[in-house]
């Protein structure tokens, strides 16, 4: 199956950002795509961007987030595709939302949200955002994805979990993916053996830009590095020869070895 990483224009007004999404979820579905994931905060503005304060969420207006989502929901109707949209969450006040990515069907339900779950120091000390608790697992056409945001890659664990639970992929959704967040991601694909979809922001673009990473840590699919809107488009095969040693030979070893399967007694260490 084809998947997409987005690259959009995000800004403080949020029907516009709803406009952006329609149009790059139409052109990945024109370029065969079966999932466009889109970059944190895409529909709601991201907090130190386009959310100058966190006081800001008090007048941020939630019926129009909503009334967009349910617009993005009928254009994955409409294309028979799959939508991963970064963007806040609310809670009761006097809560901060979440930083969430809402998981679209190609039969416009909403069919899981993942909750960023270890924030960055001053998205927690100055109550930007709330965290969230738990993985988040879904699946298309027979291939399970998980979700992560943006300071999550630097939690090694939290990629290693998902492919205990047996992920093919991961949507990763930050505000940049710089040089760091791009060898990082890269580094992840190649020690779990799983594709990784990078989704970022058009203006963030020339720090790094949207890319698919596949199982053996290569990028495969990235858009040009320019400020605009654009897509990453990549086929996640499973029987692809040139994932065999990755997917069918490298994963099981290392998780037999991470479960302790394999008996090092056998092999006693050379002085």
């Amino acid at each position: 199956m084809k998947i997409a990483a987005a690259q959009s224009v995000v800004t403080k007004d949020v029907a516009e950002n709803g406009r952006t999404i329609r149009a790059l979820i139409h052109q990945a579905a024109k370029d065969g795509a079966r999932l466009v994931n889109f970059c944190e905060g895409a529909l709601s503005g991201y907090a130190k961007a386009q959310i100058a304060s966190p006081e800001d969420w008090r007048n941020f207006c939630w019926d129009a987030h909503a009334d967009e989502l349910n617009a993005i929901a009928e254009t994955c109707r409409e294309n028979r595709i799959f939508a991963v949209i970064g963007s806040a969450s609310p809670l009761p006040l006097p809560h901060p939302p979440n930083n969430s990515q809402y998981v679209i069907s190609d039969q416009g339900g909403m069919t899981a949200r993942y909750d960023k779950r270890y924030l960055s120091n001053s998205e927690l000390e100055q109550e930007w955002y709330r965290p969230g608790k738990h993985p988040t697992v879904f699946e298309v056409d027979g291939y399970r994805f998980g979700c992560l945001t943006c300071i999550e890659v630097q939690f090694p664990e939290l990629f290693m979990e998902y492919e205990r639970l047996d992920v093919d992929a991961i949507l990763f959704s930050s505000y940049g993916i710089g040089n760091f967040f791009q060898i990082a991601l890269r580094a992840h694909a190649g020690f779990n053996c799983i594709w990784i979809s990078g989704a970022t922001p058009a203006p963030k673009a020339a720090q790094g830009p949207a890319i698919v990473v596949a199982p053996d840590g290569k990028i495969v699919a990235s858009c040009d590095g320019k400020p605009f809107n654009e897509l990453a488009v990549a086929t996640l095969d499973r029987e692809d020869a040139n994932y065999d040693i990755p997917l069918n030979k490298a994963r099981p070893w290392r998780r037999s070895a991470r479960l302790g399967m394999i008996d090092l007694q056998k092999h006693t260490p050379i002085d």
